[in-house]
């Protein structure tokens, strides 16, 4: 058992300190951030919007896809997925409205979902990049421009990643939470692993990606719930880079109802288990940088939330008596520097998005034991999900995330 629990602890410290240095780096590069000097011709854009029954937020997006302002050519494609709400509708009044906007009915086909909505978008549309945003985005003017930018002085770039912000964080604790996860992954995460390993990662909507490299690995799989996670990975295996560019910013929904939120990241988890299991058949995903991107997702998904799930059961079981080894001060000091991590991240991330109040430093400090505990349960409940879908034969099924009608921004 002791030489169990060394090993234990040898990884934990490992994986705190890879996480404390990719957290300071993420810093650095966001305070020392400059963006490139504007081209002097800017290539063709085709934005492609993924839908289905979204007429309670398909006008608002629409109305801010009309704002961009883009130097070059820029056409709007509204990708419908057969729609039974008033989506169409809306979307047929702004196509006649926005010369550069176009309302796309996406035939019916199998399996539903988000991948083989694009790989139609891209079929039916000519240009030099397309970029991606969620039906309930809102992307700031200048958005575009920064991510073509990026990626056209940036050497071996097959796109570039923006940040994605929360538009209702107000709404609720839950929303509250989210929002700050979401900023130690856009702010902290993704711009440390491109400042010290040159890795980034698509985040499934402000996304930028040069038309012939989709078209060089054969386009979205469409059996990819976590389909950016996925095309990363892909993409960082081919030797591309991805550019992140934190003032690219998008506006975004997040779930307002807990189970909203289960469902959603339910079908995240799942989506990242099937890229786990096609990682370990592909050997080319274990190659060069790749093998951080493949490493981290067994770490986090196989092997640290596993350890974290064995850490509860032995807490559990000394609550009720069990008689089990005395290793109850080598795991207090393991859980007191995993929370001091994590909550040193959440701190930079408000302070560095100058966000900085008492509710959301209370929030910091609870959100180990609340917040982050959750995806215990929704990694076990995806490997239930996942699991059973494999021994039917099945394929499982993509789930939209509701959305509800926003204040104006």
């Amino acid at each position: 058992m002791t030489s169990i629990l060394t090993m234990i602890m040898i990884f934990f410290w490992i994986l705190l300190l890879f996480y404390s240095a990719v957290t300071i780096s993420g810093l650095w590069y966001r305070v020392r951030y400059k963006h490139p000097a504007p081209l002097e011709k800017y290539p063709s854009i085709a934005l492609f919007i993924p839908a289905y029954n979204e007429g309670v937020v398909i006008s608002d997006t629409l109305s801010a896809m009309g704002k961009l302002n883009y130097p070059g050519k820029l056409d709007v494609y509204l990708l419908d997925d057969g729609s039974k709400d008033d989506t169409g509708v809306i979307a047929k009044e702004f196509s006649e409205a926005f010369a550069n906007i176009h309302y796309i009915p996406v035939p019916d086909g199998e399996p539903r979902g988000k991948s083989r909505v694009l790989n139609y978008g891209l079929k039916i549309s000519t240009s030099d990049y397309f970029i991606v945003y969620d039906a309930d985005n809102q992307p700031e003017s200048d958005a575009v421009t920064k991510l073509v930018e990026a990626a056209e002085t940036t050497k071996g770039a097959a796109g570039a990643v923006g940040y994605v912000k929360t538009q209702n964080k107000e709404t609720n604790m839950l929303t509250r939470m989210i929002t700050l996860e979401f900023r130690v992954f856009q702010l902290l995460m993704q711009c440390g692993r491109w400042s010290l390993f040159k890795l980034g990662s698509l985040a499934g909507t402000n996304m930028l990606l040069r038309r012939e490299v989709i078209e060089e690995l054969g386009g979205y799989d469409v059996y990819a719930l976590a389909e950016d996670a996925e095309l990363t990975v892909r993409l960082t295996a081919a030797g591309y880079l991805l550019p992140v560019v934190p003032t690219s910013c998008t506006w975004e929904q997040e779930p307002e109802s807990l189970k909203v939120f289960i469902k959603q990241r339910t079908r995240w988890l799942t989506g990242n288990i099937y890229l786990l299991e096609k990682s370990l058949r592909e050997f080319s995903f274990w190659k060069g940088r790749t093998f951080i991107l493949s490493l981290q997702h067994l770490l986090t998904y196989a092997v640290f939330i596993g350890l974290l799930l064995f850490s509860h059961i032995f807490f559990l079981l000394s609550i009720l008596g069990v008689d089990i080894p005395n290793i109850a001060a080598p795991l207090l000091m393991l859980w007191f520097m995993s929370y001091i991590v994590y909550s040193a991240q959440l701190l930079s991330a408000i302070v560095i998005d100058d966000d900085i109040s008492l509710r959301n430093v209370i929030y910091v400090f609870i959100m180990y034991f609340t917040y982050a505990q959750l995806f215990v349960i929704l990694l076990i409940r995806s490997l239930y999900t996942y699991i059973k879908s494999r021994m039917k034969g099945q394929t499982v099924s993509w789930d939209k995330t509701q959305r509800f009608k926003q204040k104006a921004m």
